[in-house]
């Protein structure tokens, strides 16, 4: 399993926006796109798809931008990536009794890691990601000193 372009970019978007989330402050998408180094164009496809899926609202205004709809902690990894991709795509949805045994073997290995992946991602929320981030900015620090 790969983290497409698309998804990480979303990921550091809000990853950005959840940082100012205690300030109540929106966003505005020149901001997120510079401190993250993402295409304006791209982030604000991106953002739609967010807004869309219900994980971002955004805000109207010369001090608009774009918020969490709820706390980093309540946003869980899986439903970002869900948002973003949609359901999971499936092997070929041919009937089993018409697949080679080698075919529906790797299609049920597949489904088993895909499974597992998706467990560890309904583990994880932004608030977790935010906490992490901090952890290592704090062993940077101490290391470099």
């Amino acid at each position: 399993m790969e983290l497409s372009c698309k998804c990480e970019y979303a990921i550091l978007a809000l990853l950005e926006i959840a940082a100012h989330y205690e300030s109540g402050e929106p966003l505005q998408i020149r901001e997120i796109a510079t401190q993250q180094n993402i295409p304006d164009r791209y982030l604000e496809q991106l953002l739609a798809t967010l807004k869309r899926g219900g994980i971002v609202k955004s805000q109207r205004g010369s001090k608009g931008g774009y918020l969490l709809t709820r706390e980093p902690r309540k946003i869980i990894l899986f439903e970002i990536l869900e948002c973003l991709e949609g359901q999971e795509v499936r092997a070929c949805q041919e009937d089993l009794n018409f697949k080679k045994v080698e075919s529906s073997l790797i299609e049920e290995i597949w489904q088993e890691a895909s499974h597992a992946a998706n467990l560890v991602l309904q583990k994880y929320t932004l608030q977790d990601l935010c906490e992490k981030i901090n952890s290592r900015r704090q062993l940077d620090i101490i290391y470099y000193i």
